[in-house]
Protein backbone atom coordinates (compact mmCIF):
# COMPACT_ATOMS: atom_id res chain seq x y z
CA UNK A 1 0.00 0.00 0.00
CA UNK A 2 1.09 2.99 -0.71
CA UNK A 3 1.01 6.56 1.47
CA UNK A 4 1.74 9.83 0.60
CA UNK A 5 4.31 11.97 2.17
CA UNK A 6 4.96 15.43 2.41
CA UNK A 7 8.74 16.94 2.33
CA UNK A 8 10.41 19.93 2.77
CA UNK A 9 13.46 20.34 -0.01
CA UNK A 10 15.02 23.32 -1.15
CA UNK A 11 13.45 24.62 -4.59
CA UNK A 12 17.08 23.85 -6.36
CA UNK A 13 17.25 20.81 -5.44
CA UNK A 14 14.00 19.77 -6.48
CA UNK A 15 14.54 21.44 -10.27
CA UNK A 16 17.65 19.11 -10.91
CA UNK A 17 16.14 16.48 -8.87
CA UNK A 18 13.32 16.84 -11.50
CA UNK A 19 15.75 17.02 -14.34
CA UNK A 20 17.76 14.12 -13.56
CA UNK A 21 14.24 12.20 -12.77
CA UNK A 22 12.73 13.19 -16.45
CA UNK A 23 16.83 12.36 -18.12
CA UNK A 24 16.18 8.07 -16.44
CA UNK A 25 12.93 8.23 -17.64
CA UNK A 26 11.05 7.97 -13.83
CA UNK A 27 9.56 10.33 -11.22
CA UNK A 28 11.06 12.73 -8.53
CA UNK A 29 8.60 10.67 -6.37
CA UNK A 30 9.92 6.99 -8.00
CA UNK A 31 13.45 8.23 -7.50
CA UNK A 32 13.37 9.02 -4.09
CA UNK A 33 11.56 6.05 -3.25
CA UNK A 34 13.86 3.77 -4.97
CA UNK A 35 16.92 5.87 -3.13
CA UNK A 36 14.82 5.09 0.34
CA UNK A 37 14.55 1.50 0.13
CA UNK A 38 18.34 1.19 -0.72
CA UNK A 39 19.21 2.63 2.23
CA UNK A 40 16.71 0.64 4.10
CA UNK A 41 17.96 -2.37 2.29
CA UNK A 42 21.67 -1.83 3.38
CA UNK A 43 20.51 -1.29 6.63
CA UNK A 44 18.39 -4.02 7.48
CA UNK A 45 21.85 -6.74 5.51
CA UNK A 46 24.47 -4.97 8.13
CA UNK A 47 21.64 -5.94 10.91
CA UNK A 48 21.46 -9.05 9.66
CA UNK A 49 25.54 -9.98 9.34
CA UNK A 50 25.84 -8.34 12.61
CA UNK A 51 23.52 -10.54 14.62
CA UNK A 52 24.68 -13.01 12.59
CA UNK A 53 28.85 -12.09 13.40
CA UNK A 54 27.72 -11.34 17.16
CA UNK A 55 26.26 -15.51 17.26
CA UNK A 56 29.60 -16.74 15.88
CA UNK A 57 31.24 -15.06 18.15
CA UNK A 58 29.42 -15.96 21.20
CA UNK A 59 30.30 -20.01 19.98
CA UNK A 60 33.56 -18.98 19.86
CA UNK A 61 36.14 -20.56 17.13
CA UNK A 62 38.17 -23.24 17.40
CA UNK A 63 41.47 -22.61 15.72
CA UNK A 64 43.10 -26.06 15.69
CA UNK A 65 45.45 -25.43 19.26
CA UNK A 66 45.17 -27.49 21.66
CA UNK A 67 46.10 -26.84 25.63
CA UNK A 68 48.87 -28.59 27.09
CA UNK A 69 49.58 -26.49 30.05
CA UNK A 70 47.73 -26.23 33.69
CA UNK A 71 46.51 -23.12 35.08
CA UNK A 72 49.01 -23.89 37.85
CA UNK A 73 52.10 -23.65 35.30
CA UNK A 74 51.49 -20.14 34.47
CA UNK A 75 50.86 -18.99 37.76
CA UNK A 76 52.50 -19.22 41.27
CA UNK A 77 50.99 -19.52 43.83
Amino acid sequence: MKQNITLSIEKNIIKKGKLIAAQNGTSISKMLSDQLKQIIDREEEYETAKRSALHALGRGFHLGGKITWKREDLYEG
